[in-house]
């Protein structure tokens, strides 16, 4: 495959991954980034053992970058805004209520090891199917899977366990 003909198939796909952290601006720009190193390494891409897997960790890496941290973790704070923003609530009070559990879910998901972080982005945020995720990002529709099945475990542990209350008086 060529190089013009691997953008064509997944520059749409990247950009929705970037939007999730940066701004349109920024968006564009790592993506572009990114294309411009695969072309610079096209040679290792395609005698590396997968081409989309050597593609996705390239626009990882640049993405990343441009991406604020918090704690070390990328910061996923206005993907929660921008998802409350998107659906269609009836009650503007409700979208209120919900902010604070968006950013502690996307506070938890930022915290997963990165292929399960990604396949949570692309799945929860980006709305791709498992199939759709494991041709992106070059794994297994099992791995993709197993990742998405202990990524949702490990949010919903952190989630369901209740505050610690060591060190506070009855």
């Amino acid at each position: 495959m060529n190089h013009r003909a691997f953008r064509e198939l997944t520059e749409s796909h990247y950009l929705l991954y970037a939007q999730v952290f940066l701004d349109d601006e920024e968006r564009d720009t790592a993506v572009s980034d990114t294309f411009d190193i695969l072309w610079l390494s096209w040679n290792d891409a395609l005698t590396s053992t997968d081409t989309r897997r050597y593609a996705w960790t390239a626009l990882r890496d640049t993405v990343m970058a441009r991406t604020l941290h918090r704690e070390g973790r990328p910061e996923l704070g206005p993907a929660a805004f921008d998802t409350l923003a998107l659906r269609s609530l009836t009650d503007a009070a409700d979208d209120v209520d919900q902010v604070p559990e968006l950013v502690e879910l996307f506070t938890v998901i930022s915290r997963l090891p990165g292929r399960q972080f990604d396949v949570m982005v692309l799945r929860r945020l980006c709305g791709f199917t498992p199939e759709a995720v494991s041709a992106l990002v070059g794994a297994s529709l099992a791995t993709v899977r197993s990742d998405e099945r202990h990524a949702t475990r490990f949010v919903r542990d952190v989630l369901d366990t209740p505050p610690s209350t060591e060190g506070t008086a009855p």
